[in-house]
């Protein structure tokens, strides 16, 4: 590989598992990433959803690293309209003093959740409209001079946690250009703008003081498996998995009936939001990653390593560093 690896870990709830059972997961899956060589791990928030257990960030990324040594961890990212920054700093601020050198906060602007889980949160339906605002407050609070007087971070202050855009449309890309972060793109599950907000966010893009030159991250799935034919069958369980997240209402579908949904408009656009998938062999998945990279105009690529149970996760994980040639620790 030419870039650097990531993960994203999507903290699944497999059918059959525990919340515990997800972190313990978790947790393996980021001692072997760092024995692996992977750059870093990044977690992302999300709220009333049976089968991911992330929700509460930043406490799953200090449970992990209280349990590795050196990989980067993160979030991928705080949907910091849900949040105050001056939360978010503290929080983050505490994560970096505990584990200095290894933290990293990426920020998104959407909910992370449905409508009634919005309100449930208490947010305010309008907070995504100072989402570039709250980003300046909190790189404020994180690297000086604070932008509320009188009001610092504690911990927090002088941190200077590395703040990074998330997003799947040409705003984040336009924000991230503004304010010379990095900008990471969700193209593991909205591709449509890839390639617009990538040329778009490298074409303004402002050095800073964090950042000289534009970094772009890409997300992308990868199911790695012996056989093609097994991987198959994992990129398939996976959708159906997905057909009873968003169409089940609390309900289980059984394959069958999931496979009718998948054959139905609303199923293909389930099936189009992963367009961006390695599918197969180490080798086959390593030729994808290494094209993609180049269709991305990516400096980096952060994987979701798609599985619906635990071990077989792991070994895509393995499997994926071994093709693209990372260096174990």
């Amino acid at each position: 590989m030419t870039v650097p690896l990531s993960i994203l870990d999507l903290a699944i709830i497999g059918k059959g598992q525990t919340a515990a059972e997800s972190f313990a997961g978790s947790v393996a899956m980021a001692q072997l990433a760092e024995r692996l060589g992977y750059r870093r791990i990044w977690y992302a928030e999300h709220h009333n959803m049976s089968s991911i257990a992330s929700s509460a960030t930043s406490v799953l990324i200090a449970h992990v690293a209280a349990h590795t040594e050196s990989i980067r961890l993160g979030a991928g990212g705080i949907m910091l309209p849900n949040h105050s920054p001056l939360t978010i700093a503290e929080q983050f601020g505490t994560l970096e003093t505990l584990h200095p050198g290894r933290i990293d906060l990426g920020l998104g602007r959407a909910p992370g959740s449905d409508q009634n889980t919005m309100r449930a949160l208490r947010r305010d339906p309008t907070a995504a409209d100072t989402f570039p605002q709250d980003v300046l407050e909190l790189q404020g609070y994180l690297s000086g001079p604070s932008r509320i007087q009188g009001v610092e971070a504690t911990p927090g202050r002088g941190t200077n946690v590395p703040l990074y855009i998330l997003g799947s449309s040409l705003f984040g890309a336009r924000l991230a250009a503004q304010l010379g972060l990095p900008y990471a793109f969700a193209s593991h599950f909205a591709p449509a703008a890839l390639q617009d907000a990538v040329a778009l966010y490298r074409r303004d893009f402002k050095p800073s003081e964090q950042l000289a030159e534009p970094h772009v991250i890409a997300g992308v799935n990868v199911v790695a498996a012996e056989s093609a034919q097994e991987a198959q069958q994992m990129h398939l369980d996976v959708k159906r998995a997905r057909i009873s997240t968003f169409f089940g209402n609390g309900r289980t579908f059984t394959d069958d009936e999931a496979d009718l949904i998948l054959d139905s408009a609303q199923g293909q656009h389930v099936a189009q939001m992963m367009k961006y998938s390695a599918i197969g062999t180490p080798e086959t998945v390593r030729e994808y990653l290494d094209e993609f990279a180049r269709h991305a105009d990516a400096d980096e690529l952060i994987v979701a390593h798609q599985s619906t149970g635990t071990e077989s996760r792991l070994r895509s994980v393995e499997l994926t560093a071994q093709a693209v040639g990372l260096v174990r620790a």
